[in-house]
């Protein structure tokens, strides 16, 4: 059995997943490139392999339609966007992925960077190592109102998170009927101009392709602030440089793009924190996702 790690950075914390591998069996080859692999890189090393733990490579129709006996995509992570599910269960290939592992990670990330917005923690580091001691008030999060987009594992586990805070929680998702603790399901407009602070927590879909747009954004309030710790794509983010340049919303936070590495105009913005897609790179979370996407390999290997 030949498999192929994707992910770059794969066992850095711990060589438990890799002893998995090798106590049965395995071959293993790691991602040499330390990157997300380029379709081109993917295709050529996808050809001879049983198994695949995958990272973000692009998994489209062209690449696996050059795995010639490949039976397992094992995702380190949630999101299987970058995976045409179509064309493996065409293809017999089977799927998995990691769910419960990020959840703790992006919450506690999203709880930091609503605190990191209200009391501007980022825009004064700037301004100090630029040499200006400038004082700016900020906002508590203590009785705001904080809407969720998205209650899965993570929205309800930052909602609990957000309780000792004494905030309003409220929620928009289409296929979750009640809510956690004193969070409260509303209408995504409703949500959108009720909140103080706006944080998305769903999946890269046809569906929710460009969620927040031009459209979106103008039901925010002004001294609102977006967060995204999600997925890339989600976020018309050429609309939020306009509505964050013109100051029609207070400040975002963006942790995915739907270009990695991000290079664009929310680099030129003061009020927007940008961070490299770290949501669930913690050493526990990492750990956690590789040997559960180690064991979902070999279990179904075996």
């Amino acid at each position: 059995m030949k498999v192929f790690i994707g992910t770059s950075s794969f066992a850095s914390f711990n060589n438990e997943p890799l002893r998995m591998l090798e106590d049965s069996g395995i071959q293993y080859e790691l991602n040499p490139h330390g990157k997300t692999l380029t379709e081109a890189q993917i295709f050529k090393k996808i050809e001879d392999l049983d198994g695949l733990v995958a990272g973000l490579e692009p998994l489209n129709k062209k690449v696996l339609g050059n795995a010639r006996k490949l039976k397992v995509i094992s995702r380190v992570g949630v999101g299987l966007d970058t995976i045409d599910l179509k064309e493996a269960e065409r293809r017999k290939i089977r799927v998995e992925n990691t769910p419960d592992g990020p959840t703790e990670a992006v919450a506690e990330l999203t709880i930091g960077l609503i605190i990191d917005l209200l009391r501007k923690i980022s825009v004064h580091d700037r301004k100090v190592k630029g040499g200006l001691w400038v004082k700016m008030p900020g906002n508590l999060l203590n009785k705001k109102t904080v809407g969720i987009i998205g209650f899965g594992r993570i929205g309800k586990r930052l909602s609990a998170l957000l309780e000792p805070f004494q905030a309003s929680v409220i929620f928009y998702d289409p296929y979750v009927t009640e809510g956690t603790g004193n969070s409260i399901k509303v209408e995504l407009d409703y949500l959108l101009k009720s909140s103080d602070v706006v944080t998305l927590h769903l999946p890269y879909t046809e569906e929710t392709n460009g969620i927040i747009n031009n459209e979106k954004l103008a039901l925010m309030k002004k001294t609102a602030f977006l967060i995204n710790v999600s997925r890339g794509g989600l976020v018309e983010e050429e609309a939020l440089y306009r509505f964050l340049k013109e100051g029609e919303i207070a400040g975002a936070a963006m942790d995915t793009f739907a270009q990695e590495p991000y290079h664009g105009d929310l680099c030129k913005c003061e009020n927007v924190t940008l961070t490299p897609h770290v949501g669930s790179f913690t050493q526990e979370s990492r750990q956690q996702m590789e040997i559960e996407a180690v064991r979902n390999l070999l279990n179904y290997l075996k």
